[in-house]
């Protein structure tokens, strides 16, 4: 397997920079066996069947986008330096690892001021990251944060538009639970109360898990043979009742439909160490054709960058030649691509 068998043309025009709204009403393509359906989010009522479970990631996303500055005395008087800080993840010592730009112009022990609130020491680097401590702890640097930061939009989306205040509800799911994403389950953003409901009437069951999305999600894949690429590890949870939801809907017979590359990625790991049980680490699990499943009967998602390792995620899923197929159609069809994206439900053959 070679990353150029996972490239495909795509027209600039076709990536969303902002959601379908209201949410549900973004298109669906239902790719079930060898057929291909173009429908609307709100028909998954039609192709769930009662007793289907959805596996839903809870993560928060945080507004880890931010924007500051540096003071610094010098021979020629007080100079200031503007510095942009994307936060990634907490790390054991209690700063945050972040994407500091220019990280140069900050020397360790500095301190950057975001807010009248919200401020933060350089108190080192490593491997092109910034280590930040921040001068707020718990609900206090949540409130500020909240406050100070923008959303991290996906680069291809930051690239076209800045992030604005529509993003903080654009770019969140309306069951986000748990803080720590860097970057939303995006198959999620479709979800309203509306379908929630209608779905709840139709017998279709959920369930929640939490995996925090990270920046690592959309690193370029830099090998030729996908096979030696090494995935970013993010920290996920199956708890107790997600496990036994789960297991319930295997039992019975139906099928376990994970809404986001996120949730399938979580529940296989969980699959591989254990069976299904409840589940907490860190995961770097690689999926590519090849894979077996051991829990997931099919999967929503949005559709995703070339040759990106979630190209290779749903060819292992369909296999290789159904999703060139599939991604023809899309592009055909003028789909909308990425995070703001349209959707697809995707149901292999059994």
């Amino acid at each position: 397997m070679k990353l150029d068998d996972f490239d495909f043309d795509l027209p600039e025009a076709l990536i969303a920079t902002r959601p379908a709204s209201p949410r549900s009403s973004a298109r669906l393509l239902v790719a079930e066996g060898d057929a291909i359906h173009d429908r609307v989010v709100t028909d998954l009522v039609s192709w769930l069947r009662p007793g289907d479970l959805l596996v839903l990631n809870d993560t928060r996303v945080i507004p880890a986008r931010l924007f500051g500055t540096r003071a610094r005395e010098s021979a020629q008087g007080p100079t200031e330096a503007r510095i942009e800080a994307t936060l990634l993840e907490p790390r054991a010592d209690g700063t945050w690892s972040a994407l500091v730009k220019p990280l140069k112009k900050v020397k360790p022990g500095e301190v950057i001021r975001f807010s009248d609130d919200l401020s933060a020491t350089l108190e080192g680097s490593a491997d092109g990251q910034g280590h930040l401590h921040f001068n707020l702890m718990g609900e206090d640097f949540d409130a500020a944060l909240a406050e100070a930061g923008a959303m991290p939009l996906p680069p291809y989306i930051a690239a076209k538009r800045p992030a604005d205040a529509r993003d903080k509800t654009d770019y969140q799911t309306i069951w986000a639970k748990n803080s720590g994403a860097v970057a939303a389950p995006t198959a999620s953003l479709h979800f309203d109360d509306s379908l929630m409901q209608a779905l709840a009437a139709h017998g279709v069951e959920t369930t929640h898990v939490t995996l925090h999305v990270g920046a690592g999600t959309f690193l370029p894949v830099k090998v030729d043979d996908v096979t030696k690429h090494k995935m970013h590890a993010e920290w996920g949870q199956v708890s107790a009742q997600a496990a036994q939801d789960i297991a319930a809907a295997k039992a019975r017979g139906n099928r376990v439909i994970p809404v986001g590359t996120t949730a399938l990625r979580l529940i296989e790991t969980m699959a591989r160490d254990g069976g299904i049980a409840p589940w907490e680490g860190e995961t770097d699990i690689f999926i590519y054709p090849g894979f077996t499943f051991g829990v997931a009967d099919g999967l929503m998602t949005n559709f995703h960058l070339p040759k990106s390792t979630l190209m290779m995620l749903v060819s292992a899923l369909m296999g290789h030649e159904r999703i060139r197929a599939i991604y023809e159609h899309a592009v055909g069809s003028e789909y909308r691509f990425f995070s703001y994206g349209d959707a697809s439900l995707l149901l292999p053959q059994t």
